[in-house]
């Protein structure tokens, strides 16, 4: 039986030995982790088999998510992967900065690191710690018995444990099975291109050394964003494109994309051209909708929960995603140690819901920014000074980035 759960009423309210977990980005491997160092035997399932995954471009772990990675000893193992980025610089296409945003000194230093090898590096330290990360097992649905859930697999496998996890994205085959009428992700009206170019010769980076910085730059026309340490550069760009057609956005080749880069940052003043006079396309990541999930009534069905994208996916202009993941990650772990089954599950999603969804929203108003026609771009520009200066402070944000999990 495929993409069903039989709710059994026979279910004992006893506490979670062993668990399953569905998926080998972030959430997955730090789920993994948390519930191990909870006593619960985990296993590890990600579709794709090593290197075949995704690349992606340049991902930001915010001082929340370092302190998340901390609680289950990754954090060290990733940030060696990564350049420290305690400083965000925005800029208006005309250069001009419009504000700084500085992590709170008492907080740990962000850092950005290529989404696949944060990813890579999470499912080495799950495996050091002995969870078995299985690949090449892509999910395709489960039996909830009321006593274990029984996944079945693509080869026809199948696995069991008291309880499954589905940290399986923002397409999630997990949250399908839980709620066939869950909402599927929504467009924010951009699309996302990125990447890394790497120092070419002695003579000197590709383009200077940020310093710590991840610098943003409002276009006329596109976002850019870039951060480099004088040997390797990270940068994405947001493209305003109303209609989404994914047939389009795959046939469209490497050449047209650098073109319509070129034309969208043409008048912008900023390293953006020099930055795409160096992108090669084996150091591109290829255009992706930028998407989100403002609200997944479900989280959880029977002894089938969420974690992640799956259940709570930010666009990437939170700079919060494989925060927030990590954090519920561990949450849920927590809860998982504490209480039986169905009270673990409602008190994680009691404590993460309100906290996700305000993310979430704050990073729609953000891509509203990016998309703003010439109009609204001006008043955008003439005030985010005085929003930045006035809300964009340590003490403003603590909120967010000062988050931490009482393990």
């Amino acid at each position: 039986m495929r993409r069903t759960v039989a709710d059994m009423t026979n279910s004992q309210p006893t506490k979670v030995r062993t668990a399953l977990v569905i998926g080998g980005g972030v959430a997955g491997p730090v789920a993994a982790l948390a519930l191990r160092k909870a006593g619960i035997d985990v296993q590890v399932f990600e579709a794709h088999r090593p290197g075949t995954g995704s690349k992606g471009g340049p991902l930001t772990l915010a001082a929340n998510g370092v302190n998340a990675l901390r609680l289950v000893g990754a954090d060290a193992d990733v940030a060696a992967e990564g350049t420290p980025t305690p400083r965000m610089v925005i800029h208006s296409g005309t250069g001009k900065v419009l504000g700084t945003v500085e992590t709170d000194p008492a907080l740990p230093a962000a850092f950005t690191v290529p989404r696949g090898r944060m990813a890579e590096v999470l499912q080495a330290r799950a495996e050091a710690e002995g969870v078995p990360v299985v690949h090449g097992k892509r999910f395709e649905g489960a039996v909830d018995t009321g006593r274990s859930v029984i996944a079945q697999f693509d080869d026809h496998s199948t696995a069991e444990a008291d309880v499954l996890i589905g940290c399986d994205g923002i397409r999630s085959a997990v949250r399908r099975l839980i709620d066939p009428a869950a909402p599927e992700p929504r467009y924010t009206g951009l699309v996302g291109l990125g990447g890394f170019i790497e120092r070419r010769s002695t003579d000197g980076p590709a383009v200077p050394d940020t310093g710590g910085a991840f610098h943003m730059v409002f276009g006329r026309r596109a976002f850019f964003g870039y951060v480099g340490d004088g040997n390797r550069t990270g940068w994405f760009a947001n493209l305003p494109v109303k209609r989404l057609d994914r047939d389009d956005l795959h046939a469209t080749t490497f050449e047209q994309w650098t073109h319509r880069l070129r034309a969208a940052f043409a008048d912008d003043a900023g390293p953006m051209l020099a930055i795409l006079d160096h992108v090669t396309p084996d150091g591109f990541i290829p255009a992706s909708p930028l998407e989100d999930l403002p609200h997944v009534p479900a989280w959880s069905r029977g002894r089938i929960a969420l974690v992640g994208d799956a259940a709570h996916a930010t666009s990437p202009s939170s700079g919060q995603g494989a925060s927030l993941a990590a954090e519920s990650a561990i949450e849920l772990a927590r809860c998982l140690r504490d209480l039986p089954v169905p009270e673990a599950f409602t008190a994680y999603e009691h404590r993460r819901r309100a906290r996700v969804e305000r993310v979430i929203a704050e990073a729609a108003r953000t891509n509203q920014s990016k998309a703003a026609g010439p109009v609204a771009a001006r008043f955008r520009d003439a005030l985010m000074p005085f929003f930045m200066s006035r809300f964009a402070t340590p003490e403003r944000t603590a909120w967010q980035h000062g988050y931490t999990i009482d393990w």
